[in-house]
């Protein structure tokens, strides 16, 4: 049984793979951290130079599963302009997908620690695609026997970002640039569809120790099922982090997270499948690391959430 669904998950995965030339944006459990993926607008808000490194492994013990690495380096600029770059590759069976972008942000402060962001990102995507990976060669169908070799494409997105101290909000297109193709073999055009990205989140002082963040990220693709996101995050004596998530009608998470230094951070979250499909994988995991370089003027951002 295992097998077989193996098999019909090759055949999905090469068909969705042609259909779009990539699969479309990689989710992430983790997207409170690692937020300049998610909205441009977001680069520099921390207040110094900072990294994050991410990777997820989805679906374990599926072939042809997703694998996600993400790196993200950001940091203000001047008064109120930010700058940084991201980093992401993307692998879903036999194709490859890498995204390099240039961020961009400039934020208009007012009063009580009020901030509005305006973002930018633009950069390239590679796309490689390996059809000998898959599973029916033999099918004699000509779609599935030529590969896609270095086909480059542009991204361009934006993105707001009102924060303040205690809470966020922000709406972002990751990228306008949408992609036709005509395909002399079956007469079809392929488009990459425009991603919409809505992320919230407050923190609640609890008490000395102890702070609460609930936080929500919703997905919409036209033509795709909304994807939303729910967490709620503890951070204990600024050092413990642990909570939980939802992502609807696909999968329940557990995030642990530890304060190693003032400048570094870990992070963990395992995935539990809710749909049928967790009969045939043993979950999904992320594991992200943050640094912080602070200057002597300027203390670590606190609360350490956003």
């Amino acid at each position: 049984m295992r097998k077989s669904f193996k098999y019909l998950l090759s055949i999905a995965l090469l068909a969705t793979c042609f259909s779009s030339f990539g699969q479309q944006d990689p989710q992430f459990t983790h997207y409170m951290y690692n937020t300049m993926v998610v909205n441009p607008g977001y680069t520099g808000a921390r207040g110094h130079l900072s990294g994050i490194l991410l990777h997820r492994s989805q679906w374990v013990g599926l072939d042809g599963a997703p694998r996600t690495q993400s790196l993200g380096i950001h940091s203000p600029v001047g008064e109120n302009v930010g700058l940084g770059l991201s980093v992401v590759n993307d692998k879903l069976g036999p194709s490859t997908e890498t995204f390099i972008d240039g961020n961009f942000s400039y934020t208009i402060p007012f009063e009580n620690n009020r901030r509005l962001s305006f973002g930018i990102k633009a950069g390239v995507r590679n796309l490689n695609v390996d059809f000998s990976q898959g599973t029916i060669q033999e099918s004699g169908d000509l779609v599935f026997q030529e590969d896609i070799n270095n086909r480059y494409l542009g991204t361009l997105g934006a993105g707001l970002y009102y924060h303040t101290n205690d809470w966020y909000v922000g709406l972002a297109v990751p990228n306008f640039l949408t992609t036709k193709q005509y395909q002399d073999n079956d007469a079809s055009i392929a488009i990459e569809r425009l991603h919409y990205f809505l992320i919230a989140g407050y923190v609640f002082d609890i008490n000395n120790n102890l702070k609460f963040k609930p936080s929500a990220f919703m997905k919409a693709v036209p033509g795709a099922p909304v994807i939303f996101d729910i967490s709620g995050n503890l951070l204990i004596n600024e050092k413990i982090t642990a909570g939980l998530a939802y992502r609807w009608d696909d999968s329940v998470s557990a995030l642990a997270g530890f304060q190693i230094t003032d400048q570094l951070n870990i992070g963990y979250s395992f995935d539990y499948t809710t749909t049928e499909l967790n009969k045939y994988n043993d979950g999904t995991h992320e594991i992200f690391l943050r640094w912080e370089f602070i200057s002597i003027d300027k203390k670590l951002k606190s609360p350490r959430f956003f």
